[in-house]
C-alpha cells in the first residue's frame, strides 16, 4: 500500500498501463491512417493513368485517313480528264458513302475507341473489328466509281487478274474467316494488346481481307460480283462461320483472354461480362447486319423477277 505522505501515487501507478495503451493505440491509428491515405492516393494516381479518357495520339491512323482522303481528292481531279465531257466523277450516293466511310474509319481506329479496345474492354475491341470489317469496307467499295476501280487496278492487266482470283468467293471467304479465327487466338490477342505496331498491322490485314470478302457483293466492277441468289447464299455462309468464336466467348466460364483481366473495370464492367458482351456483339450485331442485307436483296430480287414476268406477259407477241 502507498505511503500516506505521498497521496495519489498508487492511483497514478494503476493508471499507467491504460495511458500507455492509449498512446500506442493513437500512434498505430495515426500510422495506419497515413498508410491507407498514401495507398489510396497511389491507387487513384494509377487509375488516373489508366483512364481510357486520357488522350493518346495515333499519327499512323491520321496518316492513313489523310491518305484515303487524298485519294478521293485525286479522283476528283483525274476524273474529268479520263471521262467523257459532262460525265459526273461520282454520284451523290458515292460521295456520301465515301465521307461516312472515312469518318467511321477515323472514329473506330483513333482515340478513345482504339485505346479502350486495346487496353481495357474486349467488347469495344469487337465493335472496332466489326467496324473495320463489316461497315467501312463495303462503304468504300460502294463509294468507288467503276471507272476509278478499272483505272487503279489496270483493268485487263496482271493486277486485275490477281484481284479477280483473290476476290473469288471461295478464296476471299476462306481468307477472311481464317484471319478472323486467327485473331481470336489468345496469343494473337495478347500480342495485339501489348504491341501497338502489331495491333495496327492486324487491322490493316483484316481491312484488306474484308475488302476482298465484300467484293463478290458490292464490287464497283460488275464482273467481280455474284448474281443476287449467289450473293444471298454467300452472305449467309459468312454469317454462320463467326458463330463458333462468338459462342466460345459468350459461354466461357472463366476469363478467355488474361490480358484483359487486369483488375481495372471501366464503368464497373467485369472481365466475364465484357467477353460475353463481345461474343454477343460478334454474333448478334454482325449476324443481323448480314441477314438484313440478305432480306433487302431477297425482296429486291423478287420484285425484279415479278416486274420482268409482268413485262413478258403484257409484251405483244413478236412474229
Amino acid at each position: 500500500m502507498g505511503s500516506p505522505g505521498i497521496p495519489g501515487e498508487p492511483v497514478d501507478w494503476l493508471l499507467m498501463p491504460i495511458q500507455l495503451t492509449s498512446q500506442l493505440t493513437s500512434q498505430l491509428t495515426s500510422q495506419l491512417t497515413s498508410q491507407l491515405t498514401s495507398q489510396a492516393y497511389s491507387e487513384s494516381v494509377m487509375l488516373a493513368a489508366a483512364s481510357p479518357w486520357e488522350f493518346q495520339a495515333h499519327p499512323e491512323v491520321w496518316f492513313l485517313v489523310l491518305a484515303i482522303a487524298g485519294m478521293g481528292w485525286w479522283a476528283s481531279l483525274i476524273g474529268p480528264r479520263v471521262l467523257p465531257a459532262g460525265t459526273p466523277v461520282a454520284t451523290r450516293f458515292q460521295k456520301c458513302a465515301f465521307v461516312v466511310a472515312v469518318v467511321l474509319l477515323l472514329l473506330s481506329a483513333d482515340w478513345p475507341v482504339h485505346d479502350i479496345a486495346e487496353e481495357h474492354l474486349y467488347s469495344v475491341h469487337m465493335i472496332q473489328h466489326m467496324s473495320i470489317t463489316m461497315f467501312v469496307p463495303p462503304l468504300f467499295l460502294l463509294a468507288t466509281p467503276a471507272w476509278l476501280a478499272r483505272l487503279v487496278i489496270l483493268d485487263g492487266g496482271v493486277s486485275s487478274r490477281i484481284l479477280r482470283r483473290m476476290s473469288n468467293p471461295v478464296v476471299a471467304g476462306v481468307i477472311f474467316n481464317a484471319l478472323i479465327a486467327l485473331t481470336h487466338w489468345s496469343g494473337i490477342v495478347r500480342l495485339s494488346a501489348e504491341n501497338g505496331a502489331f495491333h495496327y498491322t492486324i487491322h490493316l490485314v483484316l481491312f484488306a481481307s474484308a475488302l476482298l470478302m465484300w467484293m463478290p457483293v458490292v464490287s464497283p466492277i460488275r464482273e467481280h460480283r455474284l448474281g443476287p441468289p449467289g450473293q444471298m447464299l454467300y452472305l449467309f455462309l459468312m454469317s454462320i462461320i463467326p458463330t463458333v468464336p462468338a459462342g466460345w466467348l459468350a459461354f466461357a466460364e472463366g476469363a478467355v483472354y488474361k490480358v484483359y483481366d487486369d483488375g481495372f473495370e471501366p464503368w464497373g464492367i467485369g472481365v466475364i461480362s465484357d467477353q460475353q458482351a463481345a461474343g454477343a456483339i460478334m454474333k448478334v450485331l454482325g449476324g443481323f447486319f448480314l441477314w438484313g442485307i440478305i432480306v433487302v436483296k431477297f425482296f429486291r430480287f423478287a420484285q425484279a423477277e415479278r416486274a420482268e414476268r409482268a413485262q413478258r406477259l403484257h409484251e405483244p407477241d413478236r412474229p
